[in-house]
């Protein structure tokens, strides 16, 4: 059966899932990228960049593996505002983006699917968070769906309770401000627990379930 889950989504100790005043030269806001600094040094991350090499990370595998398709947020895709990044902006991982399977992209602007390398084929959602995951459902065949952030976009499902289990990756940051995760939803009267806690040197794992 397909589950929905969020998987290797770094957070800071104070809650932040990002930092301030995202932008172009700062897509995951200032001092976000602090928060991974436990998924640089992976196999993962570093064949996502087109290098070898790299720790073997099971909770960085766990992030990528098993999906059938994607969920990300407007702001995943592209810098904030109505251009896009510009007329030629097609994501920014380049012409070959990691998630290698149908990735749903919440907006409210419209626009036409972009057929990428390596199997991703970006389609723009304008009906809500619903529609998108009925969509990714169908897509994603046996396999699941993976709700790849950001914050906001997490925080949709959460609220909407569409996530089956959440991965966090909690980095020994303090950020002060950003994007904050929780802020107002309780996860216990959602149903959800924490069935396993792994500490590392660089974040601590935690996986919530329902």
């Amino acid at each position: 059966m397909t589950r929905v889950r969020v998987a290797g989504f770094a957070v800071s100790i104070d809650g932040f899932g990002a930092g301030p005043n995202q932008s172009m030269d700062n897509p995951l806001g200032e001092r976000g990228g602090e928060l991974h600094k436990w998924f640089y040094p992976t196999r993962t991350f570093r064949s996502m960049i087109g290098k070898d090499g790299g720790t073997d990370d099971r909770f960085a595998r766990a992030s990528m593996e098993g999906f059938g398709a994607f969920i990300i947020g407007r702001n995943m895709f592209g810098p904030a505002g109505d251009n896009w990044g510009g007329p030629d902006w097609r994501g920014w991982w380049g012409d070959n983006p990691p998630y290698h399977a149908p990735t749903f992209i919440l907006t409210h602007h419209a626009r036409d699917p972009i057929v990428m390398e390596g199997g991703t084929t970006f389609h723009f959602v304008t009906e809500g968070i619903e529609a998108a995951l009925a969509q990714a459902k169908a897509a994603a065949g046996e396999l699941d769906v993976k709700i790849g952030g950001g914050a906001s976009t997490v925080r949709q499902y959460l609220l909407a309770g569409a996530i089956d289990e959440l991965h966090l990756a909690v980095s020994p940051v303090v950020l002060g401000q950003g994007e904050p995760l929780f802020a107002g939803i309780d996860l216990p009267a959602l149903g959800y627990r924490v069935t396993e806690t792994v500490p590392t040197e660089l974040a601590t794992h935690v996986v919530l379930s329902r």
